[in-house]
């Protein structure tokens, strides 16, 4: 691999070696799980590493060779030798962390979702394109290797025209901590459909060739939640000395531009389910298909139905290797990376690669919650 340098500036500015020098932000999942990630790829280096609790610092630090240790995000930015910045932290810090490192003339490999608001992940997109730098988004379950396969499957359009989909992430009891970030408003932007159903999302919308949401019609509810029940292994009543102010469960019908349409849902809590699954049908003219996770299963998660001499059929492929989620999605990042640095000098270099989908999926997020607050349909921003 050739000298790598920031684009725009040349290798004696940025004392540039083989490998791009990371920072990474959070010491959470997120976090860890970005940390591991670009510790495990060629071509990158974890150089500094910043969050607010020493203890567990100093732990990923020495455990994964970090020299440089901060407790303020704003000194890990403030560095001039960093390339990357990758943010794994409560939601409202997703914004200004990548606004900062933007700005910096730094690549952002961010947690999703993009922001709390659409507005805000637009600004974000909007100074991608004018550092010319690319940001990236953690979308990883599109990469698990049943979707990966059902998306190559599509491609001969063995289904004929997909009119209807379902995409749901449900949990018997999995809210992320009451009283936490996760059930602020303000730190988390919602409940599940910001926290799961953005990633169900994601995944229908990979599969079925990015159309866009044109408009949405939802419902929001918290009666778990609000009573303190849905946060654990179990369903338990507890008081509680906060206010939970996010949904515990979402349902959307989402209108397509290409005339299809996706029904969405998403919960932390409900009874309903033993555990905690995924689910993506695909309804079309001449076949279908539908991905079955349960608790995180890797096996046996896909039938596809169809005809053969006019009488039904159904298929189960089999697919051993699970895939490295967050792994891939960093490793397409950092060949973002390499692809831009051989553009010609004074053309954009990441056209495509400033996070204009996941700005998508925050807009129909957002119009989510507007349209169960206000009881209508509204349409998303394009």
């Amino acid at each position: 691999m050739s000298a790598r340098t920031l684009p725009g500036h040349t290798a004696a500015e940025t004392g540039a070696t083989d490998e791009l020098r990371v920072g990474v932000i959070g010491l959470g999942f997120a976090g860890t799980t970005h940390l591991d990630a670009f510790t495990a790829l060629p071509g990158a280096r974890v150089v500094a590493l910043a969050g607010q609790e020493p203890a567990r610092l100093a732990e990923l630090a020495d455990t994964r060779g970090v020299e440089h240790r901060y407790e303020d995000w704003r000194e890990l930015v403030a560095r001039d030798d960093l390339d990357v910045i990758s943010i794994g932290v409560p939601n409202d810090l997703h914004h200004p962390i990548a606004m900062a490192a933007l700005q910096g003339g730094r690549h952002v490999f961010c947690e999703k979702p993009l922001a709390v608001t659409g507005a805000l992940a637009e600004e974000m997109v909007q100074a991608a394109r004018e550092a010319d730098r690319v940001l990236e988004v953690a979308y990883n379950h599109r990469r698990r290797t049943d979707v990966q396969w059902l998306r190559r499957h599509l491609d001969s359009r063995p289904f004929g025209d997909i009119y209807h989909a379902r995409a749901s992430w449900l949990r018997r009891t999995g809210i992320p901590g009451l009283g936490s970030w996760f059930t602020s408003k303000a730190t988390a932007g919602g409940g599940p459909l910001i926290d799961l159903g953005s990633h169900v999302l994601d995944i229908a919308l990979f599969l079925l060739d990015e159309p866009k949401v044109t408009s949405v019609s939802a419902v929001a509810y918290n009666h778990l939640g609000a009573a303190g029940r849905g946060g654990g292994n179990k369903v338990a009543s507890q008081r509680l000395d906060f206010d939970f102010e996010v949904e515990d469960f979402a349902s959307a019908l989402c209108r397509l531009d290409n005339g299809a349409s996706l029904q969405l849902e998403a919960s932390w809590a409900s009874y309903s389910k033993a555990h905690e699954d995924i689910e993506v049908d695909l309804l079309g003219a001449v076949g279908g298909a539908r991905l079955h996770v349960d608790n995180y299963s890797t096996t046996d998660t896909l039938t596809v139905y169809s005809d053969v001499a006019g009488a039904p059929t159904i298929s189960k492929p089999q697919l051993r290797d699970p895939g490295k989620h967050h792994q891939s999605v960093i490793a397409e990042f950092l060949t973002a990376i390499d692809a831009g640095a051989e553009t010609p000098e004074g053309q954009p270099r990441y056209v495509g690669h400033y996070g204009e989908f996941a700005l998508h999926r925050s807009r129909v997020v957002d119009a989510v919650y507007q349209s169960a607050a206000e009881r209508r349909e509204v349409e998303v921003p394009q």
